[in-house]
């Protein structure tokens, strides 16, 4: 994770020289859990390395893409290289609120009513087609993602640190699925997208397949644990301390501002929408080694973290814009701070 064409969208551009300080043995470790997920997944570094930011920096990740390009597999690769406890949720149509975060249930033997935890109370919650359930089942997650937990029967109960939520969906059209409300979408740190893979790459995943490779046995695959969540919790403090200057904070406000002139957006970057790129920014300037954030690292991040908060005028979407084109138009029309 030391190259900044491994970013999340492959950004491209070079930055100057990285500074060394005391935390490359632990920025080391991170670079090795790319290694680690790809005994598993073929090329899929970007989503890596944007699950790894999104866990840095205390924020969610959401996955899309068509059924069968690993979007699974992806995650718990993921957390069986970071030592973490994972739970998977699959969302359908008639999972309830309480099947997700816990439900009070009457213990006989006791003779009184008892919290069981749902599914929600680990490190790592994998929320598989999370667009396929009702609006209401989506919601019963907001308090556990912005606020780190669950509240039943008038009591707060926390969740465990670290704590992701990486969801998976297909992308809308497809039959069966919900639109996520926009209070949902928005705490999402970062969407990735996963294409259907490169012909060469779908070869190898066949060729893996062909000498006995079993998606539902990792541990045969040679994936083993790298990180440890002592590591986690030490990373989110560094890079809670990396630096940013005034040039490159109202660079990224210019950024936002410019979203909501765009004649083709009807809903551009929100205040929340600065402060996650921010955040997202910080975690990718300290995997790559710097200990101040450069107006590339904010280009890297800036498509992953912003390409679901923004909303296209309905004839934009019939004229078949998209947003990443948007936001690449965005970056290339304001001033970038030197």
């Amino acid at each position: 994770m030391t190259n900044h064409h491994d970013s999340p969208q492959n950004a491209t551009g070079t930055a100057p020289e990285a500074t060394t300080d005391t935390h490359d043995d632990l920025r080391q470790r991170f670079a090795q859990v790319r290694a680690e997920v790809a005994k598993a997944v073929v090329g899929q570094d970007a989503a890596v390395t944007g699950l790894v930011v999104a866990l840095l920096a205390r924020g969610h990740a959401l996955l899309e893409g068509v059924p069968g390009v690993a979007k699974t597999l992806l995650v718990r690769s993921l957390s069986t290289s970071l030592s973490l406890d994972t739970k998977r949720v699959q969302f359908t149509p008639d999972l309830m609120p309480g099947d997700v975060t816990g439900s009070l249930v009457y213990d006989t033997k006791a003779g009184e009513f008892e919290f069981r935890e749902g599914p929600v109370f680990t490190n790592i919650m994998l929320a598989d087609e999370i667009n396929r359930t009702p609006p209401k089942t989506q919601s019963s997650l907001l308090e556990a993602m912005e606020e780190r937990q669950v509240s039943a029967d008038g009591v707060t109960r926390k969740l465990p640190d670290p704590f992701l939520v990486a969801a998976t969906m297909n992308p809308i059209e497809y039959e069966g699925t919900y639109t996520l409300p926009e209070a949902q979408l928005d705490r999402f740190l970062v969407k990735l997208v996963l294409e259907v893979p490169e012909r060469e790459t779908e070869v190898e995943v066949l060729r893996r397949h062909a000498h006995g490779f079993d998606p539902r046995d990792l541990a045969s695959a040679g994936v083993t644990p790298v990180v440890s969540a002592a590591d986690i919790r030490a990373a989110q403090d560094a890079v809670a301390s990396v630096g940013v200057t005034d040039a490159v904070l109202t660079y990224l406000v210019d950024l936002a501002r410019a979203t909501r002139q765009s004649p083709s957006v009807r809903i551009g970057v929100s205040p929340r929408g600065t402060t996650a790129l921010l955040a997202a920014t910080k975690a990718w300037t300290w995997l790559t080694g710097y200990t101040s954030i450069t107006p590339d690292h904010v280009q890297a991040m800036l498509i992953p973290v912003w390409r679901h908060r923004v909303q296209l005028r309905p004839e934009a979407e019939l004229e078949g814009v998209s947003v990443d084109a948007i936001l690449t138009s965005v970056m290339q029309q304001v001033q970038v701070p030197f």
